[in-house]
């Protein structure tokens, strides 16, 4: 059997560079405030005229110029997103018009802030099936476009950004176990709206943007984050001490703070992408090992270990050694 390496790594933000204090002049709120519950300081904002997919090419070329070899023969584009450009047709076939990629199938996938693990998930899948040999992998976002601006409390969490991965097959592979799940039940703490007016009876706020139920997602994530931690260690025969990097999805910096207490693994050993760039959702991760790389942390033989949790709800997790 096939096995799956993930070979390269790309990102994109927007330029519009936003601060804490840009929510100060429309909302009642501060700086002190918005850290103190959050740990974002900023965040980036897509232009009028700028969407997911014009991100997820960014992020695709940005991978193009630190890959050795060609894309010319990737074979399929898994995009995760929450926010496209439109429902139909997908962000991952924009992207293959978009970069010529003309020998790739394409599709999206749907899971919200655990849907980039989801897609290596998949990809991996695809690989030791032998159906496909290189497949990209996007996050991508513009969650500013659906944020509601008049809800003091989430208006400033969101943040637009991209992130991308190649999965190549490969005799040995560097792509571990991996878990996957879901609590259906939970899907009216956290959705945006769109054709049906209610989840299982309970009304819906019909304004197309997103919606939380902060507290309950809160614990929610924090307990299954937790014990998929464990899970994940025994699934890939590990100990805490063998992994060098953990990396959530980046929600919120109180939350991954409360996944470290709860795991007892250490922040300090921890990747995040929230400080700089707000919550994502699909993009977090890749944007949080980006910035690992750019900061001198994350190196060619680190264990990582990357969780993602959203909306659904879903959650996916798998390890990797980093290339």
């Amino acid at each position: 059997m096939m096995h799956a390496s993930l070979r390269a790594i790309g990102m994109a933000v927007p330029a519009r560079r936003i601060d804490n204090k840009h929510f100060e002049t429309f909302i009642e709120t501060t700086d002190e405030w918005i850290v103190s519950r959050t740990g974002i300081q900023t965040r980036y904002h897509a232009a009028e005229d700028e969407y997911t997919s014009d991100l997820c090419v960014r992020a695709v070329q940005d991978l193009a110029s630190r890959y050795e070899g060609t894309l010319d023969d990737v074979d399929m584009i898994i995009v995760s997103t929450a926010s496209p450009d439109q429902p139909m047709p997908g962000m991952a076939c924009r992207v293959q018009y978009k970069m010529g990629l003309q020998k790739a199938a394409a599709f999206d996938l749907y899971a919200a802030c655990a849907g980039f693990v989801y897609g290596i998930v998949v990809a991996k899948g695809l690989v030791a099936a032998g159906s496909h040999r290189k497949v990209l992998v996007i996050g991508g976002e513009t969650l500013s476009k659906i944020t509601d601006f008049t809800d003091r409390t989430s208006c400033v969490l969101f943040g637009d950004g991209a992130g991308a991965v190649l999965i190549e097959a490969d005799p040995v592979g560097n792509i571990h176990g991996s878990v996957t799940g879901a609590n259906g039940e939970g899907g009216i703490d956290l959705y945006i709206s769109g054709m049906a007016p209610d989840i299982d009876g309970t009304p819906l706020n019909m304004n197309r943007c997103i919606v939380q139920n902060g507290r309950k997602v809160f614990k929610w994530a924090v307990n299954t984050a937790a014990e998929q931690y464990r899970k994940m260690l025994a699934e890939n025969n590990l100990q805490p001490d063998d992994l060098t990097w953990y990396v959530p999805h980046s929600a919120n910096l109180r939350i991954i703070e409360a996944i470290s207490n709860e795991t007892g693994f250490p922040l300090s050993k921890t990747l995040e992408s929230v400080v700089d760039f707000g919550n994502t959702s699909s993009a977090s991760i890749p944007l949080a090992l980006c910035k690992g790389i750019r900061d001198g942390k994350l190196k060619s033989g680190d264990k990582v270990m990357l969780f993602g949790f959203g909306g659904g709800l879903t959650f996916a997790g798998i390890v990797i050694t980093w290339p």
